[in-house]
């Protein structure tokens, strides 16, 4: 089958599309035959040697959707050609965490793309338990936009600061997949949605998805904005996956006793803080990753009715994954990015 993975850590050129086996499902597993797949912040920080342990060669990737086309000993809920897309959270189910459904939290919980090749290829095995058939209405390609950046965004938004009706959310850097998401997830619990961008054609996409407040990072300080706008009160929640380059903002602009949750460090992992903002103010900060299965079957239930939608940037076929690669790194998408994968 064809792939796209690389030999040795790197930039976008480190990329192959090259001949490899196809994979055979184990027990539990299912063959899927993907047709799109989407790309991920992830995707460039294993390129880049950023995931310990990550074996060479490897092929990249977390999100995908497709047609089922072979299962393992133990499986069969699925019959061949269902069309299905699956939660990228692989975990063993042995653990304490996976016996409360926090699989998220199992001590040898991953990523598909991770430590084992991933859906930047014609097939992938995948547990049955994460997979679930595709809403009628939606394609391959908007079904494999879904599930890694809506499981995070939910865990964000719903599981860990439980986002009420009335609240207020600030949401930074609009435009990346997880900001949408946590978009859509927030204005659907009734908050009040902040946004921010350094692009005012980016704001303007999201006062078109709900967004209520808009703030362009490039001519403001986003933090005294939010100061202002909120009469010197401050926002319920911040969600927050920038890291150095926003933390101190984002804790400046919270109100006492709001919440910030965090998934990710794009900027750096260590900002500068003041403990003293903390505690005076009463904040609450989360660490959050990726989401439980109680969690995708959420989601999954809030997809096929309708109230969430993935966004769509741009399509690739599979053969040019270093071009969808590289404006991902230059930040230009609103939205996903997914790649058009042929039939195996």
């Amino acid at each position: 089958m064809k792939a796209v993975r690389f030999h040795q850590f790197g930039g976008p050129d480190s990329l192959r599309y090259e001949d490899v086996p196809a994979p055979t499902p184990a027990p539990g597993e299912v063959l899927v035959g993907l047709r799109a797949a989407a790309l991920n912040h992830l995707d460039l920080f294993v390129r880049r040697g950023g995931v310990p342990k990550t074996p060479l060669p490897h092929v990249g990737g977390a999100d995908g959707a497709g047609v089922v086309l072979e299962s393992g000993p133990g499986a069969g809920a699925f019959t061949p050609g269902t069309r299905v897309f699956f939660d990228p959270g692989l975990s063993d189910g042995t653990c304490d965490y996976c016996a409360r459904g926090e699989h998220s939290l199992c001590d040898r919980w991953e990523i598909l793309g991770e430590h084992r090749d991933g859906t930047f290829a014609q097939a992938v095995v995948i547990p049955e338990v994460n997979l679930r058939p595709i809403p009628d209405r939606l394609s391959f390609e908007e079904a494999a936009a879904f599930p890694l950046v809506f499981l995070t965004a939910w865990r964000m938004v719903i599981t860990k600061a439980r986002v009420r009706p009335g609240e207020s959310v600030l949401i930074l850097g609009i435009g990346g997949g997880v900001a949408i998401a946590a978009l859509q997830i927030a204005k659907d619990a009734g908050a009040q949605v902040f946004v921010t961008s350094r692009s005012d054609e980016k704001l303007e996409r999201a006062r078109q998805l709900g967004a209520d407040v808009l703030i362009n990072q490039a001519t403001t300080d986003f933090s005294k904005e939010v100061w202002g706008l909120t009469q010197k009160r401050g926002v319920d929640v911040v969600i927050d996956d920038v890291g150095a380059a926003t933390w101190a903002g984002s804790v400046r602009a919270l109100a006492r006793g709001g919440r910030l949750v965090t998934c990710g460090a794009t900027s750096g992992p260590k900002p500068d803080e003041d403990i003293r903002r903390i505690f005076q103010k009463q904040i609450t900060i989360y660490g959050s990753t990726m989401g439980s299965r109680h969690d995708w079957e959420q989601l999954t239930r809030l997809l096929a009715g309708g109230r969430l939608k993935p966004v769509i940037d741009r399509t690739f076929p599979l053969e040019q994954a270093a071009v969808a690669q590289e404006r991902m790194e230059r930040a230009e998408q609103f939205g996903k990015l997914v790649l058009t994968i042929p039939p195996l």
